[in-house]
């Protein structure tokens, strides 16, 4: 009884030792005392997603993941053509072609897949970039030297990864270069504000002159219209004085004496010594 008891609970066990599922997204290979088994035709034996078995001790499995990655690390320092650094931040876009190869080459560990792939991507760019002018790399080339280099990585396949993509994402210059490249920017713009208040204040003052001399001129006019119109007014003033005297002298004779009386005793405390038969009296003397 107690046989027939053990025998399905060792089954059992067998059963859950042996089965194992693989994810969607995800791929096995199966190792056989610490080799990569084959089937028939030498190939690597690729477990699809789904439920699996293997044979308890002998077999171990190895799950990857097989989507596709993105390698998006530091930025690194480069040097193009003319000896110029530039500071490249990129990205790869990465996936596992041969899981038999990628095993052995990294062990199945994605990190050092990455470290792997990325001196392989920075050794391509390198030389991508060292043949191009910075001019090239930013501007048109740019894209060029992208598919240049994926064209590289794409060939290469002793890690078992297959490179979907490289791209550009940020070209800067390095802090020291660019502190100095702004330095020279700001003096030369510097120096063309310089010579654009120059010559700002060189017309400012051409066109104050140019005014200062139209004010000049309008008022020189004006005080000679002025100095016309008053000497026609004093004019026509003593003609009509001249013509009134013609009239009657002896009566503007004697509103001009009255006028002087006026003028002079406009104030109480003026005090004249005249003598009594002076002309100043003429008309008060008079008797007729």
């Amino acid at each position: 009884m107690s046989k027939l008891i053990i025998i399905p609970i060792v089954l059992f066990l067998a059963f859950i030792s042996s089965a194992f599922v693989v994810t969607e997204g995800q791929s096995g290979i199966v190792m056989q005392f610490s080799k990569v088994k084959r089937d028939a035709e030498g190939q690597p034996v690729v477990l699809a997603p789904g439920l699996h078995f293997k044979v308890p001790v002998i077999d171990s499995i190895r799950i990857m993941d097989t989507r596709i990655q993105t390698l998006d690390d530091q930025a690194d320092r480069f040097v193009t053509s003319e000896k110029k650094d530039l500071i490249i931040d990129s990205y790869v876009k990465w996936q596992i072609d041969d899981l038999a190869v990628y095993y052995l080459a990294t062990g199945g560990n994605k990190l050092q897949a990455e470290a792997l792939l990325k001196r392989k991507i920075n050794n391509g760019l390198r030389n991508e970039i060292g043949a191009h002018t910075i001019k090239e790399i930013v501007s048109g080339k740019r894209g060029e030297v992208m598919e240049t280099a994926l064209k590289r990585m794409a060939r290469s396949s002793e890690l078992g990864i297959k490179v979907i993509d490289v791209r550009i994402k940020k070209i800067n210059l390095p802090d020291e270069v660019s502190n100095s490249v702004y330095k020279r920017m700001r003096a030369e713009r510097q120096a063309v504000a310089r010579e654009h208040r120059s010559e700002g204040q060189e017309k400012s003052e051409i066109i104050r002159a140019n005014v200062d001399r139209k004010v000049s001129i309008m008022i020189a006019e004006a005080n000679k219209n002025v100095a016309e119109v008053r000497g026609e007014g004093d004019a026509q003033s003593s003609k009509i004085y001249a013509d009134s005297y013609a009239q009657d002298g002896e009566f503007f004779a004697f509103l001009r004496s009255m006028k002087a009386y006026e003028n002079s005793f406009s104030d109480k405390d003026d005090v004249m010594v005249l003598s009594p038969d002076s002309e100043f009296f003429k008309f008060m003397n008079s008797k007729e």
